[in-house]
């Protein structure tokens, strides 16, 4: 490594990730441990469409404050 950069490496989850993201754009968000909120127990897509993925994996929430939006759920599909 250079001198310039750091030796310590934070890591972040996705909700961590997005949530500094929406920061740098003035949005005020928290992210959620996952498995914590409501949203993330029901099904992410119908199966009466072919073209529907199966595997849908939970990658976190996030709650957005001062905003119509209450919760964003990040999901990875495929």
């Amino acid at each position: 490594m250079h001198d310039s950069e750091s030796d310590t490496f934070v890591l972040k989850t996705w909700p961590e990730k997005f949530s500094d993201m929406l920061k740098e754009i003035g949005v005020d968000s928290e992210p959620q441990e996952i498995g914590t909120n409501d949203i993330e127990s029901g099904d992410y897509y119908s199966r009466y469409f072919a073209q529907t993925p199966r595997m849908v994996t939970n990658k976190g929430c996030i709650d957005v404050k001062n905003s119509n939006i209450d919760t964003i759920q990040i999901i990875q599909k495929g």
